[in-house]
Formats: structure tokens, C-alpha cells, sequence
């Protein structure tokens, strides 16, 4: 295994309501006090931004040593604290939050299903995950959360919205929604238990696949087992002409999953390298030797976040793939969640990741190499100008293979 990929699990993806992390055990604190200093000290030391957006990082530390005597008292001064850093995906997570977050990984969820994100002040759907009440109901990516349950989510933090949208299975919260260019509309969606599924060949009803062609739907890269499942549908499609890879709507996830699943199209070259606080840049590549050289097309859009675009980038500038869709989501920025007592944890940016072309791509995306916007008559009439565009361009390039291999 790379000696990047020791270290510990990297989390890559915008928040999930019920997402993945990665656990790296951090357990000598034994008073709330020492908790809320510890995590001081993790942040001082990993925090991607040396100068911890340009503060005296210092003057936190005994801040409120007399203030705090419980628990409680320790999360609400972490929270202030971390929020001073103004950066999104930094976050602390309480024993509930630990525990939801980590479940994802191992596949089991309680909630609707939706994935969340503050962009541009806003809380957004990145996406709703495949089969789940949130896709069922009809939200889609880049909706507008208004309110949760009467409540305005303006000024609203990630993880109180994410705390209000969670709840028991079979209850029910209300989202009232603004999607672009029309009217706000209201949502009731009943909660359920979740099976994070990561991979499908399922294809969209409105679209019929040649066959000779394989469509892969990967939701996300937050299972341990989407990578080898992912190698186990090319195995299996070696008979078939190309690859479709759907990753619309997909936030992300581990980061190992992203480099396994690139690496397996890939014949040596860089799949992504990564710059931490000092300015160290390390560099993932690829292993001599494919499981596949049949050609590939990537499906995008602007729920395409993290780990999607870490593969999309490593497809498109290695000239592996031809990318279809709308610009990604723009996240390009690696998260490292550390184990804390209490069974807490707090999730750090510790690093920035680079195309291998060496573009940063935060806050800006992959720009498709042909871009073909999904309306809101597409969805309305389901049609899938997308995954049909691909289907064509898949065509056309192995007819050209054909031609010339003739």
C-alpha cells in the first residue's frame, strides 16, 4: 500500500447527511477541558492553513478553561472555536455525529438520504442518494433549503441542518424548497433506515443501453467495498465494447477508493497529488497494468464533488476518458476526521489536492470536455440528454476503433 495510504482513512466529499469518515484514534484526554484542548493541538499541528485563517490561533487555547466543566460546555467552546477558522469541512461531531458518520462507511444509515453542503451562503443539495425518501420525493441537486420544519436555515451551520433533517425511522421532516427559476415548494419526507448502496448497473428508464455497452452508476466512494466491487462489474463486462461511469450527483468519499478505481484504467501516471500545511506535495500514481483499455466516458454535473472529481480529473488529464456533463461541484480540499474520547471526533482539512495537470480545482470544478446541460424540462419529461449524449460518443469512438483496427 502507498505510503500516503498508511497514514489513516481520508475522507473526500461535501457533507453527507449521514456520511463517511475516516478514524484516526486520539484518546489522552481525560477531562472535558483537556478534550476542548486536544482538539486545539490537532488543529494547530494539521489544519491545512498555517496561519488558521489569519488569527493568533493562540489566544483560543485557555480561553475558556474556567467556563468549562462539562461536556457539553467542551462542545459548544470546541464549535466556537472551529468556526473561527472559517472553513466548512472543518468540523467537530459529538457522540451522535461520530456514530452516524461512521456508520455510513459500513453501509447502514438512518435518515432521508441527502446529501448538504453551504454554498455560497446557502444550504444546498449536493444530491439525494440513489433509491432513498429524499430521490423518491424529488429533490435534486443544487435545491435550495429554505426551511427545516418551519425553521429558516439562514445563517444555518452544516451540522445543525444536518441535525434537524435527521430523526427516527418513520417519522417525517419537512423541507421547504427553491429551485432555480421557480417557485419555493414545500417537502414532507418520512425518515427511514438506509442501505448506502455505492454501485449500480441499473439503467435510468427513459434510456435504452446498446448492449455492448456497460453503464455503471458509482452514488459514491464512501463503501470499503466500492472499489473491489467496482473491479468485479469490469471483470465481469470484459466482453463489452466501453464503459459509461455515472457520477452525477456523487459528493464523494474515501480517497483510497478514488485512487484504487483510477488506477485501474490507468497505465502508470498520476492520478492526484496532495499539498498539506508546509507546502509538501506528494503524488499518487498509477501501477503499471489495467484491468480494462476499453474506453471510457464519465457522466458529471454539479453534484459531482470531491472523490468524483479526483477520478474525473485523473480520466481526463491522463486521456483516459472523455468527460460529458455540467462543471462539478468544486471541492478540492481532503478531510481527515481524528477519534476523540467520548466517542467525539473532529473532522480537520489537512490538505489540498491537485489534478494531475496540477490544476486546483477548488471552488471552480471539472469542466466537462462536452458540455450538455440536463433542464428542467429534460427532468420533467424524463429525458436523459446526458446519458444519451454518452451513449453516442461511446459509439462513435469504437466504430472508429473498429475502423481502424479493420
Amino acid at each position: 500500500m502507498r505510503k500516503f495510504m498508511k497514514r489513516s482513512f481520508i475522507f473526500l466529499g461535501a457533507f453527507i447527511v449521514l456520511f463517511g469518515c475516516i478514524i484516526h484514534n486520539n484518546v489522552m484526554a481525560y477531562s472535558p477541558v483537556d478534550l476542548y484542548d486536544q482538539v486545539w493541538r490537532l488543529i494547530n499541528i494539521k489544519f491545512v492553513d498555517q496561519t488558521n485563517n489569519s488569527q493568533d490561533w493562540s489566544k483560543w487555547r485557555h480561553k475558556y478553561d474556567d467556563k468549562i466543566m462539562t461536556n457539553e460546555d467542551a462542545y459548544v467552546a470546541i464549535n466556537t472555536m472551529v468556526a473561527s477558522l472559517n472553513d466548512p469541512y472543518t468540523k467537530f461531531l459529538d457522540p451522535k455525529e461520530f456514530a452516524e458518520e461512521t456508520s455510513s462507511i459500513k453501509g447502514s444509515l438512518k435518515g432521508i438520504g441527502i446529501q448538504i453542503a453551504v454554498k455560497d451562503g446557502k444550504l444546498t443539495v449536493i444530491a439525494p442518494l440513489e433509491d432513498t425518501p429524499a430521490e423518491k420525493a424529488g429533490l435534486k441537486a443544487d435545491d435550495e433549503i429554505l426551511e427545516i420544519d418551519g425553521k429558516s436555515t439562514k445563517g444555518i451551520t452544516v451540522d445543525k441542518a444536518a441535525d434537524l433533517i435527521r430523526g427516527k425511522e418513520g417519522t417525517s421532516v419537512k423541507l421547504l424548497i427553491k429551485r432555480k427559476d421557480t417557485e419555493p415548494k414545500l417537502y414532507t419526507i418520512t425518515r427511514a433506515e438506509i442501505e448506502v448502496k455505492s454501485i449500480s448497473q441499473k439503467v435510468p428508464n427513459d434510456v435504452k443501453m446498446p448492449d455492448d455497452i456497460s453503464y455503471i452508476r458509482l452514488s459514491s466512494f464512501i463503501s470499503r467495498n466500492a472499489a473491489a466491487e467496482f473491479k468485479s462489474i469490469l471483470e465481469k463486462s470484459a466482453n463489452k465494447k466501453g464503459f459509461i461511469i455515472d457520477l452525477r450527483a456523487n459528493p464523494g468519499g474515501l480517497l483510497s477508493n478514488a485512487i484504487y478505481i483510477s488506477d485501474m484504467f490507468l497505465d502508470g501516471g498520476t492520478i492526484v497529488s496532495t499539498v498539506d500545511r508546509d507546502g509538501y506535495k506528494e503524488t499518487q500514481r498509477a501501477t503499471k497494468g489495467v484491468v480494462t483499455r476499453k474506453p471510457v466516458v464519465v457522466l458529471i454535473n454539479g453534484g459531482s464533488a470531491s472523490a468524483s472529481e479526483i477520478f474525473s480529473g485523473a480520466m481526463k488529464d491522463n486521456g483516459r476518458a472523455i468527460i460529458i456533463g455540467e462543471q462539478s461541484f468544486g471541492k478540492g480540499l481532503v478531510q481527515e476526521i481524528n477519534k476523540l474520547p467520548y466517542e467525539s471526533g473532529i473532522n480537520i482539512t489537512i490538505q489540498k489536492y491537485l489534478t494531475p495537470n496540477g490544476t486546483d480545482i477548488n471552488k471552480k470544478g471539472i469542466t466537462p470536455d462536452i458540455e450538455v446541460k440536463l433542464t428542467e424540462e429534460n427532468v420533467k419529461n424524463k429525458d436523459d440528454v446526458q446519458l444519451k449524449k454518452a451513449i453516442e460518443v461511446m459509439q462513435k469512438v469504437t466504430s472508429r476503433q473498429e475502423l481502424a483496427n479493420y
